[in-house]
């Protein structure tokens, strides 16, 4: 399929069905031919994440700047996108009915995985599935992932990513430690590119996570 025929617009906004009802998605496209797709997936929505809080926004914006076609669903109960939320089980199943719609509308044109939080928790879930059914990710790229006990009162059974994934997290993020990532990340040999200084929001550190996510993909 040519890239004129699916490029609208820099940005569109729209609803796709999903296993419960509709789930709204944002498209960034690049400005020249695309080289790929990436699902993106934001931050806990009961605790205020959405499709476009920043680090969402900056790495959709960021990766269509680096030629991917990314898509940021709203997961259930933000934007217009039907259901409640769901612990991660439901937005798990909401994804991969985005990353079907994805593969038919972009053809030949490999998909990969990012998330925020617990946009990255939900993603390693994600990422299982497909692998499963022999179709995994081209690559991950996950910021601030939701890991282990998070302040005690959340508990992320994160799964093991492929080996090229890519793990970005702040060094002072204060809801999952950088040490935890570390740890987490050492048993499976992944890199992780730390940002000096950066909490979990990367307040004030914003292009120092545009920077790595270029440096990565």
């Amino acid at each position: 399929m040519a890239y004129s025929k699916f490029r609208l617009a820099e940005r569109e906004r729209f609803c796709i069905g999903g296993p419960i009802g509709a789930i709204e998605l944002i498209v960034d496209f690049p400005r020249n031919e695309p080289r790929g797709v990436a699902l993106i997936g934001h931050s806990h929505p009961l605790l205020g994440g959405a499709s476009e809080d920043k680090v969402t926004h900056t790495l959709a914006t960021t990766l269509s700047e680096r030629g991917y076609v990314a898509l940021r669903p709203s997961f259930r109960g933000t934007g217009s996108t039907e259901g409640v939320h769901d612990k991660g089980y439901g937005e798990c199943d909401d994804m991969l009915a985005v990353h079907d719609y994805a593969s038919r509308r972009y053809r030949n044109l490999p998909i990969s995985l990012a998330g925020f939080s617990f946009g990255a928790f939900v993603q390693s879930k994600v990422a299982k599935r497909l692998k499963e059914v022999g179709n995994a990710p081209k690559q991950m790229v996950l910021v601030s992932t939701a890991l282990g006990n998070v302040r005690n009162v959340r508990f992320y059974d994160t799964e093991s990513v492929q080996a090229n994934s890519i793990i970005i997290h702040g060094t002072m993020d204060d809801r999952v430690p950088f040490q935890t990532v570390l740890n987490w990340a050492e048993n499976q040999d992944l890199t992780v590119v730390a940002v000096p200084g950066a909490g979990h929001f990367f307040d004030g550190h914003l292009q120092l996570l545009r920077q790595a996510i270029e440096s990565s993909v």
